[in-house]
């Protein structure tokens, strides 16, 4: 009894450990993006004809923490998912720890990725449709908040969202899901996305549209992915076993 509790308390201290290190970065990196966040600001507002307005003082301040975080955010990625290898890298064998670290720095490719998709692609298209339904029958007024609320609703859950392949082939690499229960999954799946698509997305149908058909695509590549990972392991583990034999 002393033993596993000695043992728990082990892992609890190492887990404890991999967090600190996580937020220490995650800080460090806000700190850091703050310093020039007014850089990052005037860049994302380049191509607006005028200025925003700010309704409150308060405004631009939570404006630039905003700005800082997702950039801390993007940073710490690669960090916290190296960290949580760190912490399950005793229970796994050899060879998964080599294939499962190679994962990580795709996180990060992944998650700008995602961002980019959702800056470059959906905000602008999102945005010129809901101008032009406006039209000339209303004056144009944005605020800041608003404005980067906006931003950041069509941009961010992409970020996460594109991670999708890279996290499900380090599942599958684990063992913890199959391609054969992606398959079986995929109504339940493909229902889950839609409604996420729809919570995430201002209400109007050509959002939907933008946001679900990505999304229902990077499940079916996340599906292919984890069947090819699949076969790899089982031609590796038969390969093992005939040697061993």
């Amino acid at each position: 009894m002393k033993k596993e509790e000695s043992h728990l308390i082990d892992h609890l201290t190492e887990l404890r450990k991999r967090i600190i290190i996580t937020l220490i970065i995650f800080l460090t990196t806000l700190i850091g993006a703050f310093i020039f966040v007014k850089d990052i600001y005037e860049y994302l507002v380049k191509d607006l004809d005028g200025k925003l307005a700010l309704l409150g003082p308060g405004d631009i301040l939570w404006i630039y923490m905003m700005l800082a975080a997702v950039v801390a955010v993007a940073v710490t990625i690669p960090v916290a998912a190296y960290q949580i290898w760190r912490f399950v890298k005793p229970a796994l064998k050899k060879e998964e720890q080599r294939a499962t670290l190679l994962f990580i720095p795709s996180l990060f490719f992944l998650f700008i990725g995602g961002i980019s998709f959702g800056y470059f692609v959906l905000f602008p298209l999102v945005l010129s449709f809901l101008l032009n339904i406006a039209g000339d029958q209303f004056q144009t007024f944005f605020t800041a908040e608003r404005y980067f609320q906006f931003m950041l609703q069509m941009t961010l859950p992409f970020g996460f969202l594109f991670e999708m392949p890279a996290v499900v082939m380090f599942l599958t690499k684990l063992g913890i899901v199959n391609p054969k229960t992606l398959v079986k999954g995929r109504k339940y799946a493909y229902f889950l996305l839609i409604v996420l698509s729809v919570l995430i997305t201002p209400p109007d149908f050509l959002s939907d549209v933008l946001v679900i058909i990505p999304l229902l695509v990077l499940y079916e590549i996340s599906t292919t992915l984890s069947n090819i990972v699949y076969r790899k392991s089982k031609s590796i583990s038969t390969e093992a076993e005939a040697v061993s034999s």
